[in-house]
């Protein structure tokens, strides 16, 4: 609603005003009533109003003193002067204190209406410029905090008066840096996404001073408050609401000034890492977390360990060793990059020397369980202990079923080679061979280079030039003749071959092997 004050020594003015008002503008305005100047400054003091008409004439304080006491007043209304014929004179003083209008007495319902319109319209103009004012304020300092994170050269452009502009001169006096985001939701959430949760967190934080929320540039939320308690606050606040998703908030220590941004953002991230061992906290705070034990050492060969029993018939065992690899313990009071570590190395050594070693077989099974490649992809870390103990059991299990197809397979590989040792000269390659032996294709790729350690056609070229060695130095014939024999396609070919893999030429070699040969 708008206020609307009338000032007149008159009551049968002020009412009449108000009747006439409201039967044309029903519930648009909250009326209050001075009978003098001085009676309407105290009211104004209390509260300020929208719109003012003042009669010129009146004891105590008239109307003209009135508009010279306002001036000193932060928050101005609209003025309409309300006068007499014979006023003219005092009307024409009102013109200095930028009075918007005036109205001679008695009033005409059609002026009193086309006056208030155009003072509505001017409230209505100047209320969106100042939300848009706000609006652009804000933004500003959320790219002025932004462009300070992402960008490392910007300092000498952080400026104290663009700091002043931006509304964020209270950083220099102490403030708190938080890291927003919600449980279960996606990492990768979208640019809508993203600003609807902060729409939603600006909702709850109204009213409150000295915050502000911005982006980290990778999709992050940040928000900055001047007092850390703000944020236990809007999880509490958010735990009321109606939103179905948890926050996870985790906070730096207290810093001072923009350039300490980015070490006040570098610690929320490290303590945002810690959610998977503190699962139930809804704010983490830094000054909680620094102090954590650094001393324990990655238990390396308990690894290698469970990599040599898996496929053994062993799952007791391996489940013993897990068990001590993530001791619960030890983790709980350790510093979060022990924990990353031996995910880190649960990766390296176990599951991808297992790809190395079963390529696309395995692949599949190692997609299923793909978020235990990295322990942010857990909540709780019993969610990833139980992922990464179900992974290792089907491993187990994976491997002893292949074990009992490999004799079948041996012998099936064994007659490839043979085959090979005899056709090497043909024109050979994979799908030859696999319709040879009426093995799909995919299979037999996997299967060869299991068996032999290495690709089908690396296989070949070593054999045809362990094929044309031979030939050099056991026999006279010309090195393009050589080529032909052992299946290049060419002797260009053939001799770049030769030389990028014996690093001298075919005849060279045939000269050093005669020679020392002689010798």
């Amino acid at each position: 609603m708008i206020s609307l004050l009338i000032v007149d020594d008159e009551k049968i003015i002020r009412r009449g005003l108000q009747s006439v008002i409201e039967r044309q503008f029903p519930d648009l305005f909250k009326y209050r009533f001075a009978e003098n100047g001085e009676e309407a400054l105290e009211l104004l003091r209390q509260e300020p109003a929208d719109i003012m008409f003042t009669d010129i004439r009146m004891p105590i304080m008239d109307g003209i003193e009135l508009l010279d006491q306002l001036q000193d007043h932060p928050v101005k209304p609209e003025v309409v002067l309300l006068s007499g014929y014979n006023d003219f004179v005092y009307a024409q003083k009102g013109i200095r204190f930028a009075v918007k209008d005036y109205l001679v007495k008695p009033v005409i319902r059609e002026e009193l209406f086309a006056v208030l319109e155009r003072l509505m319209l001017d409230i209505k103009k100047r209320e969106e410029r100042a939300d848009q004012a706000g609006e652009d304020a804000s933004l500003f300092a959320a790219e002025l905090v932004t462009l300070h994170l992402t960008q490392k050269d910007v300092d000498d452009a952080i400026t104290p008066n663009k700091l002043k502009q931006a509304g964020l001169s209270w950083l220099d006096a102490g403030y708190t840096l938080g890291l927003v985001t919600q449980r279960g939701g996606s990492s990768q959430a979208s640019s809508t996404d993203a600003a609807s949760f902060r729409n939603q967190i600006a909702e709850l934080l109204q009213g409150h001073m000295n915050w502000m929320l911005t982006r980290d540039g990778k999709g992050g939320t940040i928000m900055i408050a001047s007092d850390p308690d703000m944020f236990y606050r809007l999880a509490e606040q958010w735990g009321l609401s109606e939103y179905e998703t948890q926050l996870r908030i985790a906070i730096s220590d207290s810093v001072q000034g923009i350039e300490q941004i980015r070490w006040a953002y570098s610690q929320a991230k490290q303590t945002m890492k810690y959610g998977i061992l503190l699962p139930d906290l809804d704010v983490l705070d830094y000054a909680g977390i620094s102090d954590r034990n650094e001393r324990y050492v990655v238990p390396m060969e308990l690894i290698g360990r469970i990599l040599n029993l898996l496929g053994m018939g062993r799952g007791d065992e391996i489940k013993q060793l897990l068990e001590q690899i993530l001791d619960v313990r030890i983790i709980s009071s350790s510093e979060i990059g022990y924990l990353e570590r031996i995910s880190q190395l649960l990766n390296e050594e176990l599951f991808d020397k297992l790809f190395r070693i079963y390529g696309l077989k395995v692949f599949g099974l190692l997609m299923k369980y793909a978020p235990v490649g990295h322990i942010g992809n857990f909540d709780r870390f019993e969610d990833y202990y139980k992922s990464v103990e179900q992974l290792l059991d089907r491993l187990d299990r994976f491997i002893q079923d292949r074990k009992e197809q490999v004799p079948t397979e041996q012998n099936t590989m064994q007659k490839v080679l043979t085959y090979l040792q005899t056709h090497y000269a043909d024109n050979l390659n994979m799908a030859v061979v696999s319709n040879h032996f009426s093995l799909n294709y995919s299979y037999f790729s996997q299967a060869f280079q299991e068996f032999t350690g290495e690709s089908f056609s690396n296989y070949v070229r070593r054999l045809r030039l362990d094929k044309a060695k031979e030939l050099l130095v056991h026999s006279d014939l010309k090195v393009y003749e050589i080529s032909d024999q052992v299946g290049f396609e060419n002797v260009k070919h053939f001799t770049r071959i030769f030389k990028d893999t014996e690093g001298i030429t075919a005849l060279e070699f045939r000269s050093q092997r005669r020679r020392f040969e002689t010798e």
